[in-house]
């Protein structure tokens, strides 16, 4: 029989209350509410011991905050909102897994919408905050409309400023160039995996390549730019639509790591190696980037993921008023194993 089962029978599978889990740690309501709320609560304070054994207690008996009775005492869903443009994307994966990491022990849980409305979604969903990902000029009355009504925002974003939400600017450009100045200083038959929406108005990371091939005097052949769809398949299909030909690039720039991951995949399955007879730098630094092997050289930001999360959690438990602000995360050129 578990601990839980355990903790259940002896209370007469009654649910477990916060006055039960004081009783078994052997302290106060007080000092449960603080522990396992994560956040000061007056004067109260635990000890290190005293929260360990708070935690087991809880653990134990099974118990799981009222997330209803939450809400209406202290006017907190207890949600986080992650609006994400592709769940598949190591971007977004990273971006979820900081904030889970970030999230733990304070009764915060993230609530990801995978290239949904996530308008529609807050219009009807109360949350403590949300992050956007990717918000351009256009949706910005929607987003004071949702500021309007006392919601706490961050955006992702390379155009917007601060009216009353936060901004991440990452600016992507310099990054960009970055990767194609190291290329074309190395290769003159180099290709780009760019994603598939053309119609996206504004600068697009292929043309960091487009202009980088002009300015070195370097010519585009044909079929060394290749768009790929957001998903698993279209991303490989692209790669092996660039590699599988007749005098294949020496180097390839894409547009994400997602992308660069699947070119690496598609070159090893045609026996082309990596870097001897291609280099691949992608976009976004991700973890899964440094982590694969060979490790993705990469272009982004330096601890972008870890900071990004603690600033949803510190915007979300935030009571008191607050100046939004812009938080700037210059990119870098990270040369690893795949260059």
């Amino acid at each position: 029989m578990t601990a839980t089962r355990a903790a259940s029978s002896k209370t007469g599978n009654r649910r477990p209350t916060m006055k039960m889990v004081a009783q078994r740690a052997g302290v106060s309501v007080a000092t449960v509410s603080f522990v396992l709320s994560g956040r000061p609560s007056g004067r109260i304070a635990a000890s290190e011991s005293t929260a360990a054994r708070v935690r087991t207690a809880a653990e134990e008996l099974g118990y799981r905050p009222n997330q209803a009775a939450r809400a209406i005492r202290t006017g907190r869903s207890g949600l986080v909102l992650l609006s994400l443009t592709q769940l598949s994307d190591p971007w977004s994966q990273s971006i979820s897994e900081a904030v889970n990491a970030a999230a733990a022990g304070l009764h915060l849980q993230p609530l990801i919408l995978a290239d949904g409305d996530w308008g529609e979604v807050l219009d009807g969903q109360p949350v403590d905050a949300a992050f956007i990902d990717g918000a351009e000029e256009e949706d910005l009355p929607r987003i004071q409309g949702l500021v309007g009504r006392g919601l706490k925002l961050i955006v992702f974003s390379d155009t917007l400023e601060p009216e009353g939400f936060d901004v991440i600017r990452s600016a992507q450009r310099p990054g960009c160039e970055l990767a194609i100045e190291h290329l074309v200083a190395r290769h003159t038959r180099i290709g780009c995996l760019a994603y598939s929406d053309i119609t996206r108005k504004g600068w697009k990371r292929e043309d960091a390549y487009i202009d980088g091939l002009a300015r070195a005097g370097i010519e585009q052949r044909p079929g060394d730019l290749q768009r790929y769809t957001r998903d698993q398949a279209g991303a490989y299909e692209a790669a092996e639509r660039m590699l599988d030909r007749d005098n294949p690039p020496t180097a390839i720039f894409a547009s994400s790591d997602f992308a660069a991951i699947n070119v690496v995949n598609a070159a090893n399955r045609l026996g082309i190696s990596i870097p001897d007879e291609l280099e691949v730098i992608g976009v976004g630094n991700t973890a899964e980037a440094a982590l694969m092997h060979p490790a993705l050289s990469s272009v982004g930001p330096a601890d972008l993921f870890s900071k990004v999360a603690q600033l949803i959690i510190d915007v979300a438990l935030d009571d008191h008023p607050r100046r939004p602000s812009r938080w700037d995360f210059p990119w870098q050129l990270y040369l690893r194993q795949t260059s």
